[in-house]
Formats: structure tokens, sequence, C-alpha cells
């Protein structure tokens, strides 16, 4: 079925307020979980509001919390999450920091403690949009197989980075596995086989069912690249933030634990060298329109292709699974609305 993003805005942040949270705080949350289904990546997006409620209903969410912030050093804020709502404390503290960035330069946000964050690409869109570059991390439960190995010991451990440019900001956003967990669970969800390579089942063997992968591990991408770029950041964030390892971290994926993992944001004021800007901008042109692989596939930079999926969200709908969008109206009491702004 089809979906407009006003609707699916209107259903997520009526059902978090049902639920405790107050209309800021569901209004950001709901915009990242739908902003993900308009980008192509349901795994980070609506199908992650039922798991959602339900954290909210066992008290590991506290939708009222925006966080404890504190400063660790002029450039450093440190942010005691206190089980809120994962965007929530995460914009808090940026937008809070950023006043600050034109006189220190550079500024470090870590979290420990809050909920998930979704698509990492929000945060680092948002610092560009304020002028700086923004490089996001954060850490995840065990899930990815070490290099040469077979058992789940390193977090996804995904990455985010935004550059300002006088155009569209580049944005780039990924896993250091192959694929998200989340994407695991989706397949699972609706029925469909992996790809080949992605993960390997509880006793270590290559596995293209997504239920026998669940309880196994996923490959890091690039093979050994990603391995090592994935337990870099396993450290990093855990030395930055305080926060658990992977073998530890709980609360992404389940709906039993606190939430623990850790996440950091960099905000970095760009230089002010004369045009600048239009030069970034001049070379992400000059890269798109350099010769494709395939005639009819043209190149393109990263960002490109969720901005474009966003585009036609917004402009004619997006998909949803029937038996989730019938699972979220079950969750809520405002069914009438819930149905306004579909598309056949």
């Amino acid at each position: 079925m089809r979906l407009t993003e006003a609707a699916a805005l209107a259903l997520a942040t009526r059902l978090l307020e049902e639920h405790g949270a107050p209309h800021d705080h569901a209004v950001l949350q709901a915009r990242v979980l739908v902003t993900a289904d308009m980008k192509g990546h349901p795994s980070h997006g609506l199908r992650r509001l039922p798991r959602l409620v339900e954290r909210i209903k066992r008290g590991l969410v506290d939708p009222q919390m925006k966080g404890t912030q504190r400063w660790r050093a002029d450039a450093v804020m440190e942010v005691e999450g206190s089980s809120g709502f994962g965007p929530v404390v995460a914009m808090a503290a940026i937008e809070r920091l950023a006043p600050h960035i034109p006189d220190l330069g550079i500024g470090l946000v870590v979290v420990r403690n809050a909920n998930h964050l979704g698509m990492l690409a929000h945060y680092v869109e948002a610092i560009a949009a304020m002028g700086f570059v923004g490089i996001a991390l954060s850490s995840t439960e065990s899930l990815v197989h070490p290099f040469g190995g077979t058992q789940a010991m390193l977090g996804t451990n995904p990455v985010a980075i935004a550059v300002p440019t006088a155009a569209e900001p580049l944005v780039l956003d990924l896993a250091t596995s192959r694929v998200p967990m989340g994407r695991i669970h989706h397949h699972v969800a609706t029925d469909r086989p992996l790809a080949e390579g992605w993960a390997r089942d509880a006793e270590g063997h290559p596995t293209t069912d997504p239920v026998r992968a669940k309880a196994g591990a996923i490959a890091p991408f690039g093979d050994a690249k990603g391995y090592g770029l994935g337990i870099a950041m396993e450290l990093l964030v855990a030395a930055l933030a305080g926060s658990a390892l992977a073998p530890d971290v709980r609360g992404t994926l389940d709906s039993h634990f606190p939430c623990n993992k850790g996440d950091v944001f960099i905000l970095i004021e760009p230089s002010l060298a004369p045009g600048l800007p239009a030069r970034l901008s001049a070379y992400l042109d000059a890269v798109r329109a350099s010769p494709p692989a395939e005639a009819g596939a043209p190149v393109l930079v990263p960002g490109d292709r969720a901005r474009g999926r966003r585009a036609a969200a917004s402009r004619d709908g997006f998909d949803i699974d029937q038996r989730l969008w019938e699972d979220l109206n079950a969750l809520s009491s405002s069914r009438v609305l819930a149905f306004e702004g579909l598309r056949s």
C-alpha cells in the first residue's frame, strides 16, 4: 500500500503522544522514522515504531527526557541520555553546542544511555544545514563477525559525514557491516531471503535465511577493510563516550533491556577560503558528469540517491507493508486520523 508523508507523520506522532511523549519529542522521533522510509530504508523506518512503543510501555524509554548535558572541556559536551529518545537527546545536545563552534572551530558531543538514533544522516544533515561539517558515529550490539571469523563480536558501528557546499551537502551514511541488522529484521518481516555473503548462522555457516541470520552474524563490508574500520569505530566510540563495548551492548533491537550503546557527534567549522563552497559543488558536479560504466546509469555521489527517493516520496507517497500499517493502527486510538492521506 502507498502512504503519504503527512499521514505517516500524523499517525507516528499521535501514537508516540498517546504513550507519553511531549509533542515536540514525538514530532522529532516520528520525523526520523518516516524520513528513513521515504529515503528507501524501511529497516530504520516505521517498522521500528511498534518496538519503540513496547519499550516505552516497559519503562525502557523515557519519552520525557532530553538528556543531562555537562561540559567535559571547552569543546566537549558529555550527555547522559537517561533512556530518552535517541533523536531528542542527540539534537538537544547538537543544538546547544552549535553556537559555540564559530569560536571553538571544532566541538564534540558524546552520549551514553540514549535510545536508538535511526539513520545517522539525519544528524549530519542538520549539522550541515547549520553551516558546519558533521560527523556522527554510533555503536550497537555484537552483530558482525571479524574478518576471518564466524562469531558476532563487533557492532555494525555506522558512520555518517556531511560536508556543506554551495548546493546540496555531500552526505555519506553507512554501516561498517555488509548490511545493518535492521535490514535482516526487515527481510524476516517481509519473508524475503538474504543475498549471498551477507550473513552466517549461529553455527558459523553462510546463510540466506534471515531468521537464521538473526541468531548469527553479519559480514563486515569490504572484508578486512570494513572489519578494520568497524573495530576502530568500536573502540573510538567507547573511548570517547565511556559506553559499553559490543558484547555488552543491549537495547537497540530488543524490548527487554535498557539501551547502553554510545553516540559521538563532531561539528567542525569549515574553511573560510574564498569560493570554497562553490568549488566543492563544482567538483561534485564534475564527478556526476564523469563517464558512467553503464549507459543510462549516471554516476552519483553519496546522498544523491536518498535525496531523490525522499523527493519522490514527498510528491507521490511511499510504500509500506499492509501488515505493518494495520499493526500501527492497532496500537493507536486514532484510527480515522491514521487513514487520512492514503494514496492508491
